[in-house]
C-alpha cells in the first residue's frame, strides 16, 4: 500500500491505484473513511501510526465490499471506534438485500456486497456532522451512498459518486478505460443527478474509491458532466 498527504488533512491510501481509503486529521485523531477490501487493515493501521495519530472513527460512504471490506477486521483492533453508515445501506451489511420500489431499477441491487459482524454505532444522514466533516447525499451507485464534504477546505471525498481512474467521470455512463464502478452502480440516472449536485459543491479537491486525487477538480467534473449528459 500506498500514503499520499493532499492538503493539510487529506491522506490518501491506496492499492495500486485501483481502491483507496482516505484518513482525515482531526483535533482527537484521524477518521477513516472506507476500508478498502478485506485483508487491508494492516496497511491501513500501519499508515495511521506513522502520521502519529489513532483512528476514532470509521465512516463508510456505502455497503459494497471494497469499501466496507475490512470494517470488521478493524473493529477488533480499535475496539472503541466509531462505525458511521447511512441507515439504508446499513441493511446491505446486515445481510439484507432486498430493493425498496423505487431502487429496483432491474430488480436487483449492483455490486459486490459483504455482509459485516460489526454493527454502525452510529447512522448517519444528510446534513450531519463526522468532525469535520459534513455528510453530502449521493444515492444511486447504492441507495445510501453518502459522500463527505471537509468544511474546512472543501475536499469531497466521493466514493462512488465520481472516478477518477481512467480519466474524470460518472457512474452513469461506462468510462471504457474503467467501467467497474458503472457495472457497480444501481440507478444510473440516480447516480447522474448525485455527481451534478456534488459538482454544484465546487470543491477544492476532489478524491474518490477509485483513482487519484484531484486538486481543482471544476472543469474536469465539468466536462465529465457534459460527456455524460
Amino acid at each position: 500500500m500506498k500514503s499520499t498527504s493532499h492538503g493539510e488533512y487529506l491522506t490518501r491510501i491506496t492499492k495500486g491505484g485501483f481502491v483507496n481509503c482516505f484518513l482525515v486529521r482531526e483535533d482527537d485523531g484521524f477518521t477513516l473513511v472506507d476500508t478498502m477490501l478485506p485483508k487491508s487493515e494492516k496497511g491501513i493501521l500501519e499508515a495511521a501510526e506513522s502520521l502519529g495519530a489513532p483512528i476514532v472513527r470509521i465512516a463508510l460512504t456505502h455497503a459494497h465490499q471494497d469499501h466496507a471490506g475490512s470494517v470488521d477486521a478493524l473493529k477488533a483492533a480499535l475496539p472503541d471506534a466509531e462505525v458511521l453508515i447511512t441507515a439504508r445501506d446499513a441493511r446491505f451489511l446486515a445481510g439484507d438485500k432486498t430493493l425498496e420500489p423505487d431502487e429496483a431499477v432491474d430488480g436487483k441491487p449492483r455490486g459486490s456486497w459483504i455482509t459485516l459482524e460489526t454493527e454502525p454505532t452510529r447512522l448517519i444522514g444528510p446534513g450531519e456532522r463526522v468532525g469535520s466533516l459534513e455528510v453530502i447525499s449521493s444515492p444511486g451507485h447504492t441507495p445510501g451512498h453518502v459522500a463527505f464534504l471537509d468544511t474546512r477546505d472543501r475536499t469531497l471525498i466521493a466514493g462512488d459518486s465520481w472516478v477518477t481512474l481512467g480519466g474524470v467521470s460518472i457512474p452513469s455512463r461506462a468510462n471504457p478505460r474503467f467501467p467497474l464502478v458503472w457495472f457497480g452502480t444501481g440507478n444510473r440516472p440516480q447516480a447522474f443527478g448525485s455527481a451534478k449536485a456534488l459538482r454544484a459543491l465546487d470543491p477544492s479537491r476532489l478524491a474518490v474509491g477509485h483513482g487519484k486525487v484531484v486538486e481543482s477538480p471544476g472543469a474536469a467534473m465539468d466536462r465529465a458532466i457534459a460527456k455524460a449528459s
